[in-house]
């Protein structure tokens, strides 16, 4: 089973958290990793699996609200749950690793805390201290932040190497980080 990664944040996300999605994206693809987001057109779902895109063979999932919503054309499988934001708990659920990029949309907000509840590490990139802190009070040690993707994947690498080396190493590394 090859390890999945997502990448949640604001689909009207500031500047750096789409460009630290769009490079998020990119390093876990070249890591052999499954990109999961919500799948939608805009901000930091789009924003990662664009990323992704960049690299050969690479797989991104996108995991829709519903059939109304436009599908970033970087989304290899989209899956439409009519569920709603009830669909954030499939995004988090079928994670590995969940890592924020921004949490400035409370989509994004009840990502983290639900990946929290579920005892799913959580990565926070370029979040501010008051988010690292209350996230750190709800989540303890599974909460992690960093300020940029290739620290994000090194924490992952570190963290999760150990403990299942079959999963967080691809058939092979493409390289980079």
């Amino acid at each position: 089973m090859r390890f999945v990664v997502g990448v949640m944040g604001p689909a009207k996300a500031r500047k750096k958290d789409i460009e630290n999605a769009r490079m998020l994206g990119e390093l876990i693809a070249r890591r052999e990793w499954v990109v999961l987001t919500g799948g939608r057109d805009v901000g930091v779902m789009d924003a990662a699996s664009q990323g992704a895109k960049r690299v050969p063979r690479s797989l991104t999932v996108g995991i829709l609200p519903s059939g109304r919503e436009r599908i970033s054309k970087y989304v290899d499988l989209a899956i439409i749950t009519e569920m709603g934001s009830a669909r954030n708990n499939i995004n988090v659920m079928s994670s590995h690793v969940v890592v924020a990029c921004g949490l400035t949309g409370s989509g994004t907000v009840s990502e983290v805390a639900l990946a929290l509840k579920a005892g799913k590490p959580v990565i926070l990139v370029g979040a501010t201290p008051v988010e690292e802190k209350f996230f750190k009070k709800l989540g303890g040690k599974l909460l992690a932040a960093v300020e940029s993707p290739e620290e994000a994947i090194n924490l992952i690498m570190k963290q999760f190497e150990q403990q299942q080396p079959e999963s967080v190493q691809g058939a092979r590394s493409w390289g980079g980080v």
